[in-house]
Order: C-alpha cells, then structure tokens, then sequence
C-alpha cells in the first residue's frame, strides 16, 4: 500500500468515526415523550354529604314488669317475644289467700253494719227518751259515742275491702301498654314478691323506636336546628344504617334533644324517631345514624382520586400552558362519595390530574388520553 492511499484509508475512518459520535449526541439531546394520563376540570356542584354517629337502638316506652303480690305463678299465658296488647292477660298468681281474705273483710264489713245498725237503733231510742226527761243524759251521750265508734269500725272495714280487693285484682298481671314482651324470667310454680329482683318481664313500645346518638356539644346548634325546623327530618335528613351495612328503608325524625350535657363527657343525648311497621329494628340493636349535611352553595368538588397525601398535606397536579403539570398544595373539606370538597388551592376549570399521579412530576409533560369535559 502506498502512503498516500494509506492517508486517504485513514481520512475516510476518522470521517466515519466523526458521523457514529455525532448520532450519540442528537440521541441524548432529544426530549422524552409525554406522559399519558386522565384529567379532568375543576367544577362546581351542590355539595350534599351525611355525617355517621353511632347509635343504639332504644323505645321511646318500655316497662318492667313486677309482681305487687306475693304468691306462686300459676299462669302464663303469652309466647315469649310476641306482640301483646294494653290489658292482655299476662301471668296469674295464687289468688287462694287473698279470695279468701277477702271474703272475710265482706264478712267483717257485714257485722259492722250490723253493729252500726243496732247503735244507730240505740242511739235513736236514747234521744226520744231523753227529750221526755225519762233517761239519764250520760247514757244519751254513751250511746252517741258508741254510734260514732260504729260508724269509724264501718269505715275502716271498707278500707280494708278495698285494700284486700286490690290485692286480689294483682294476683291477675295484665299488659300496660301495646308492644313486644320479652323471655319471661319465671315459670310455672315460681313464687314471687314486690321487690324481689328481677322483673317478670318487660315490654317495650316497638313502632315507632329511637336511635340515641351523643353528639358532642359543638354539634348542639345543629341538631337544635333540625329540631326547630318545620319538617324536622322525616325526609332524607336522617338515615340508618344497619348492622348489615345495609340502609334502613324508612328515614327518621327528630324526637327529643336532652336537657342538659353531660359534664364527663361533654356530650348529649339526641333521640330519632324511626318507624318500624315491620320489626325490622330491635332495641339494643347498635347502628349508624346518618345525618344530611348541605353545604350552602356551590363548592369546588374533585375525584378523590387526583388527590395525593404527602406528610398529612394533600396536593393535586395541574395542567397548565404547554402541557406541563404543576402540583398544587389544595385544603379539603368532606369527601362525598368519589369526590371531595376542595375549600382552598384550585380555580374552577383548572384541568387537574386524575389518572397517572405516580407517573409524572413536577414540570413534566403530559399528554392527556381522554376527553376532560366529558368526566
């Protein structure tokens, strides 16, 4: 090979060489692509949520039943659980003793008028002798005593009637109140007496029932509003929720808010009348109690899904000129359903990020795949 070919060789590797490196250079100067994601705009909307308070389910009337006699139960005569009536017949107690008393209280009331009877007839013939000056005055005067003493034996015999009748009419135990009795605490032969304990029973008023919350005292003016208000709920204001996490079909009203805060705890006791045609609620059932909360008027809501969390502070990305992202410091308020409230931090129309999130950056560029104004 002669010199000069070989400088000619050598020029045409360093040219290709030159062209290769070149390539390199216009590769890493290239911008990536954008990155694809949903958006949408900001709107505003009508922001209706409802707050949760646990609750227990509670009658507005239940009572106890207690023996006011002393005696064995000879009777039952309801099925545990079942509904009963004002004045169904519930339980008996041994009557014997107090039948029996109370035919000698008629028979003793009976010689006391007898008694009364023959001092009236005394006293009578005592006082046409004494006008006639044919009797002592001190005999007229005995015989009125005696009368007097008569009439009060009479008196305290038809207390004692009354006493030993009333005493015979709780040996029969009869329903106060329509509503569902419970399991019975006794059965046939159990002797029972005032005071002794636990009650026979109780029957609770079942339609309609309550569902007590404790609100805390900041709570108070809201609740003294729905109660001052012309429909006090009875719509969709208050809702339950069952323990099934299923709704409760029939919306509630207020009823009662206490008359006082609890000082230890710093709450008070609300009462929600919820009716209950079908005994689908039970008392002491625990529920969640629903309460409509409006905003009043129109506020910035956003999918919950564009927000992101970084250190307890929620952000946002938007998409501003040029398709570049900007991530936005924002302040929520209640999230509704998908949505969110958004108090502070966007404008209404801003495009926002919805899809994508952990994808881009700040300053990236993005190209959004879907159609915002359709969302």
């Amino acid at each position: 090979m002669t010199t000069g070919n070989y400088r000619l060789l050598l020029l045409g590797g360093l040219v290709t060489l030159a062209g290769c490196g070149g390539g390199k250079d216009d590769k890493k100067q290239q911008a990536p692509p954008p990155t694809a994601v949903s958006a949408v705009a900001v709107t505003k909307g009508n922001a209706t949520y409802y707050d949760e308070f646990p609750a227990t389910i509670t009658a507005f009337r239940e009572v106890e039943i207690q023996p006011q006699v002393s005696g064995n139960i000879t009777g039952i005569f309801f099925e545990d659980g079942q509904h009963v009536t004002r004045g169904q017949k519930l339980y008996s107690i041994d009557p014997q003793q107090y039948r029996a008393g109370y035919d000698q209280a008629v028979a003793n009331l009976n010689v006391q008028k007898a008694n009364l009877n023959r001092a009236q007839k005394d006293a009578d013939r005592y006082a046409t002798l004494e006008k006639q000056d044919a009797i002592a005055r001190q005999v007229v005067d005995n015989a009125n005593a005696s009368l007097e003493a008569t009439r009060m034996q009479v008196a305290a015999a038809q207390a004692n009637i009354q006493q030993v009748a009333t005493n015979l009419k709780y040996t029969t135990i009869y329903a106060p109140l329509d509503g569902t009795i419970g399991i019975s605490q006794v059965r046939l032969g159990a002797a029972v007496a005032p005071g002794g304990g636990l009650p026979l029973n109780t029957i609770s008023a079942d339609n309609p029932l309550s569902a007590d919350v404790q609100i805390d005292e900041t709570q108070i003016p809201r609740f003294t509003a729905l109660q001052n208000s012309a429909s006090k709920g009875g719509d969709s204001t208050f809702l339950l929720m069952l323990p099934n996490n299923a709704q409760y079909a029939y919306p509630g009203s207020i009823r009662i808010v206490d008359r006082a805060v609890d000082p230890q705890t710093g709450t008070l006791r609300v009462r929600i009348a919820f009716p209950n045609p079908k005994n689908q609620l039970k008392v002491g059932q625990n529920v969640n109690l629903r309460v409509r909360n409006q905003t009043p008027g129109q506020q910035l809501l956003i999918p919950y899904k564009a927000v992101t969390e970084q250190m307890s502070e929620y952000f946002v990305y938007v998409v501003g000129d040029s398709s570049k992202v900007t991530q936005k410091k924002v302040t929520l308020g209640a999230r509704i359903n998908d949505k969110v409230i958004v108090k502070n931090g966007l404008n209404e129309g801003e495009m926002i990020v919805t899809e994508g999130t952990q994808k881009v950056k700040e300053g990236a560029k993005v190209k959004v795949t879907n159609n915002p104004k359709s969302e």
